[in-house]
């Protein structure tokens, strides 16, 4: 089959005939080269038959994908950026895991670039760090990937990349929906279902889009059963610990005070159930908290934290199969749901 190949190319035997291709790999196999690409990059989304057959075709052309000379045709090193500005490390540890996963026995690597939206050189720095570094492609996390500056960026320089945002906001191919409204809604059916009505949201930044998402989200839940979020019990916290409990202390000298309280993430939600603490109260028997992303803080309070569980190494892994050219769009996306996780924090108005 490799004399085939070599002579239908330029007539010539083996000897002198130029190294096999993708193209030949693909043609002899009968499959389309993003097939051929995908048994290379060991993608699970092939077939065994056919991984077998293309297998069998790269072993008798001895063929080898060469990095340095792709590389040079792209103009681009085979290296994925993750771009973030989130504070929260534990994200971003997941979001590595998953962009790790998807790499696992290929030729690419991963480059982290921490930036601050609210720096005047923010823009530029991206700018600066893609180029630099000749990136393949990058992976924009919230809320750098809710900034409509970043994508028209990624479309000028002619760098490929997906955005993780809790709503659509680009095209299909450039973006993974976290879905974070459905996440509130579960929690208001979980409270609601408790018996609670005096309710109270702890928000992250105003600039995040997910905490709106999160609110409305809930806000939509308790409307479904005929409660309401009422103002009073809105608190602006800026996703850390010590807010929470700023907020929580507000809260808690309210007359009458919440019966429950939903924090857009699981730091905010620990700084509540802490505020709580001091003001004599426990939970969930005077005060349930629920908090939003399932983080490794979430199971080490006591009472373990009820929160919603985001599956981020499922969305990382998804996000760099996608920019590799390997990801199987068909495959049902119930792994990449927010789901509610019920721990002890939450129970019954006491």
């Amino acid at each position: 089959m490799a004399k085939q190949v070599a002579r239908g190319r330029d007539g010539q035997g083996a000897g002198t005939s130029p190294r096999p291709t993708i193209n030949d790999i693909a043609r002899l196999s009968g499959v389309s080269k993003k097939t051929v690409s995908r048994v290379i990059n060991a993608s699970p989304y092939v077939q065994n038959e056919t991984r077998k057959r293309i297998e069998a075709v790269i072993a008798e052309l001895s063929y080898a994908p060469d990095p340095q000379a792709r590389g040079l045709a792209f103009r681009r090193s085979f290296l994925i950026g993750l771009v973030y500005d989130n504070s929260n490390a534990q994200y971003v540890v997941n979001m590595q895991l998953g962009l790790l996963d998807a790499m696992a026995g290929t030729d690419f690597g991963l480059l982290v670039h921490a930036c601050d939206r609210a720096s005047p050189s923010f823009l530029e720095d991206l700018r600066g760090f893609i180029k630099k570094q000749r990136l393949f492609g990058v992976v924009l996390t919230p809320s750098v990937s809710e900034d409509e500056r970043v994508a028209a960026l990624m479309v000028e320089i002619g760098c490929t990349y997906v955005r993780v945002a809790s709503v659509s906001l680009d095209e299909p191919q450039h973006m993974i929906e976290t879905h974070d409204r459905l996440g509130g809604e579960a929690v208001a059916r979980h409270l609601a279902e408790f018996g609670h009505q005096r309710v109270a949201f702890v928000s992250g930044l105003p600039g995040c889009r997910a905490s709106h998402e999160r609110r409305e989200g809930f806000e939509a839940g308790l409307a479904a059963v005929g409660l309401e979020l009422e103002p009073r019990y809105c608190q602006e916290g800026a996703y850390t610990f010590e807010s929470g409990i700023e907020c929580a202390e507000r809260l808690l000298k309210l007359k009458p005070r919440p019966t429950a309280v939903f924090a857009a993430n699981d730091e905010m939600a620990a700084g509540v159930m802490h505020a709580a603490r001091l003001a004599g109260l426990g939970a969930p028997k005077d005060l349930s908290v629920v908090g939003f992303g399932d983080f490794e803080i979430a199971r080490r309070l006591l009472p373990r934290l009820t929160t919603v569980h985001t599956p981020t190494r499922a969305i990382g892994r998804l996000a760099a199969e996608r920019l590799i050219g390997v990801a199987d769009e068909g495959r049902e996306p119930k792994d990449r749901l927010p789901t509610l996780v019920v721990r002890e924090s939450s129970g019954p108005v006491g």
